[in-house]
């Protein structure tokens, strides 16, 4: 998952409970009596961190722990290393899919934890820490959890649910394919088990065991920008003999707010144009020739989308042009909005709010990016968040996702596996063969 906008976070409306309650018992059951396993789970996930299209040994134990369980199908080796699990219950219906990504990030953790990662890799040429610090081995051990819940109840399932084991959602390495787009080329959901829906969740710093969610768009598209500002290189005494491409890209910076703020209808979406590195020249003696920085760029409209990156373009242009220098502007699209099918939203929103005990909400959208928003593209989707904060009292530091603090509560598990269960179970029930 890209960055999070926290402090949207917190501004909510509770949703009215909807009855769920002929899975309710058995689902809260089941998930207590394995949630002691899916911690264990959890823990060695997190102690054993690989990046994306590398997670090799995470693969293996999925596979492991879904054969164990008796599924149908496991099939490996998809989009490198992703994992599909086939369970079909013993009554016929349709298919549901359900979803968990699996890569870790290039971060030296400093949680202090006992099954904190030692890991290291190189990354870039650059020795460095792995870990786990987006929860994605919370998202695995939940959604192994709920392979045993439904496991347990397959002989009553009304259907197949497909158990979607995903790696790179990061971003593959390099020049490599990746993620969720991958898996869908190499064609999970082509085929008699196309699943009429899909979801999934992410963790995230919030009340524990509360969930967030949002029809619509949810989170957003993110799109890598690059500008290269082009000048002419002279003696730092002497800048009238060249062009300037450090002043130009200060410039083209200031610029770029405007977009945004002033040349932009945000009362029909938010949006987000940021400049997050930018590099020129090796000496303060010299002008330089030339400047490169790299951005990123948030929509939750795709009609602004690519309004957005068309007056890039042209105040970059411009801006460079008042001093003489040029500039060349690339813009890569990237994930696209993850969506909330809105009819599905509704329909499960009762489900959320009994597995977090009244704790479901609807909050305002999220300036961060996810590579579900394929998957929800090819058939309706739902993605929720879960609250993984420490315990009252615990004074630990605690990290937004990213950061080498970053801290999953044990404790949001089991709201997770109750949260992802009921929904394939009530899904499938409700579109049952009479």
């Amino acid at each position: 998952m890209k960055i999070w906008n926290w402090g949207l976070l917190f501004v909510f409306f509770v949703i009215a409970p909807v009855s769920a309650e002929r899975w309710e018992a058995d689902i809260q059951s089941l998930t207590e009596t394995h949630t002691s396993d899916v911690v264990a789970l959890r823990h060695w996930f997190h102690a054993n961190p690989e990046l994306g299209n590398r997670e090799f040994n995470t693969a293996a134990r999925i596979a492991e722990e879904l054969r164990a369980l008796g599924f149908d199908e496991v099939r490996e080796g998809i989009a490198h290393t992703g994992v599909i699990g086939i369970l079909r219950g013993s009554q016929p219906g349709p298919v549901v899919a359900l979803r968990a990504d699996m890569d870790a990030l290039p971060v030296k953790e400093k949680t202090g934890l006992p099954f904190a990662s030692t890991v290291t890799t190189l990354w870039e040429g650059v020795e460095t820490g792995v870990m786990h610090a987006c929860g994605h081995d919370a998202h695995m051990a939940i959604l192994l959890g709920v392979a045993r819940v439904l496991s347990d109840l397959r002989v009553e399932i009304p259907g197949t649910v497909m158990f979607i084991f995903q790696p790179a959602e990061e971003g593959p390495p390099g020049d490599e394919e990746g993620g969720a787009e991958l898996m869908l080329k190499e064609g999970i959901f082509a085929g008699p088990d196309r699943p009429g829906a899909v979801f999934g969740l992410h963790v995230f710093p919030g009340p524990t065991g509360s969930i967030m969610y949002r029809p619509n768009g949810f989170m957003a598209a993110s799109d890598y920008l690059e500008i290269n500002v082009a000048g002419v290189q002279t003696h730092g005494s002497m800048p009238w003999h060249g062009v300037d491409p450090i002043a130009s890209a200060a410039q083209v910076i200031n610029s770029l707010q405007t977009v945004v703020s002033r040349q932009m209808d945000i009362s029909k979406a938010p949006a987000v144009v940021t400049i997050g590195t930018i590099a020129g020249g090796n000496r303060g003696n010299i002008i330089s020739d030339g400047v490169r920085m790299t951005g990123t760029i948030r929509t939750l409209d795709p009609d602004m989308q690519v309004e957005i990156h068309e007056r890039i373009r042209d105040t970059a242009t411009a801006a460079a042009a008042t001093m003489g220098a040029t500039a060349d502007v690339l813009i890569d699209v990237g994930y696209p909005v993850t969506v909330n099918d809105p009819k599905l939203t509704q329909e499960m929103a009762g489900v959320l709010n009994w597995a977090a005990n009244d704790a479901a909400s609807v909050v305002p959208p999220i300036m961060g990016a996810e590579d579900f928003s394929y998957l929800a593209m090819e058939v309706p989707g739902l993605y929720f968040a879960l609250g993984v904060f420490p315990e009252a009292g615990d004074d630990r530091v605690v990290g937004v996702n990213h950061s080498p603090y970053f801290y999953v509560n044990d404790r949001a598990l089991p709201v997770g596996i109750r949260a992802l269960s009921g929904l394939a179970l009530n899904w499938l029930s409700a579109r049952a063969p009479e």
